[in-house]
């Protein structure tokens, strides 16, 4: 939900009387949550667990990439939707652990959501734990999950210029995933133009094209995950 007044709408969608108290809020529930993540953020270096944010709009492919991911490695997944446990069902299906975080009216997930779902997760040390965020491309950059890399997931069927309408979401990234290539004949998608807007934003951002259903570029992606996983998980 928006962070200034719990609103449930996106994070300054509309308009907020009294901006200098509204600030302060603001400003202090974030300092709660980046509080809170640091815990979570220690919580999993103890334990030498990978956690990875994965962000993006609605219908992007996460959790078909999700499938595909759970398939392939041991991973452990938070589940972040507004209702039902449809998201959480279709990885457990895969023979993964997964716990579903419902937020109501909220638009993101926060670190005290996270803690109590890690704890019931408990992954094993030098585990891999992927957090599938609520489906939005505002709110959720906004808040820090303890997380040691972010992803941000596209798709061929949003416009290649996503990253310049949400630079905040695009410049949180570590990586971004093209999804959805499979799509390129039939869409009207510049990949030439979504490159550059990404990186004007976020000049380090790596970029990787994937088809979760049909299965292109996977095989990268989970080889990225395993680099990141080297280095959380030097020994395992």
């Amino acid at each position: 939900m928006c962070a200034t007044c719990g609103c449930g709408e996106p994070e300054h969608s509309h308009a907020h009387s009294h901006e200098p108290e509204t600030i302060d809020l603001e400003q202090r529930v974030l300092a709660k949550n980046d509080h809170l993540a640091g815990h979570n953020r220690q919580w999993l270096a103890d334990r030498s667990v990978l956690a990875i944010n994965l962000m993006s709009s609605p219908g992007s492919g996460k959790t078909t990439l999700l499938e595909r991911t759970a398939r392939a490695l041991p991973v452990h997944v938070i589940e972040g939707d507004q209702e039902t446990l449809f998201d959480a069902e279709r990885i457990q299906a895969t023979g993964r652990p997964a716990v579903q975080i419902n937020t109501g009216a909220g638009c993101h997930l926060d670190a005290s959501m996270v803690a109590d779902a890690l704890r019931r997760l408990d992954p094993p040390a030098g585990g891999v734990v992927l957090i599938e965020n609520v489906g939005n491309l505002v709110c959720p950059a906004l808040f820090d999950l303890g997380e040691h890399a972010r992803v941000v997931i596209t798709s061929v069927t949003e416009g290649a210029d996503k990253p310049l309408k949400y630079p905040h979401m695009f410049r949180t990234a570590d990586l971004v995933l093209l999804n959805k290539i499979d799509l390129l004949p039939y869409v009207d998608f510049d990949t030439h133009r979504f490159t550059d807007a990404v990186h004007t934003v976020n000049p380090a951002a790596s970029i990787h094209q994937t088809s979760a259903t049909r299965g292109d570029g996977i095989d990268g992606w989970l080889d990225w995950l395993h680099a990141q996983h080297e280095v959380a998980s030097p020994v395992h």
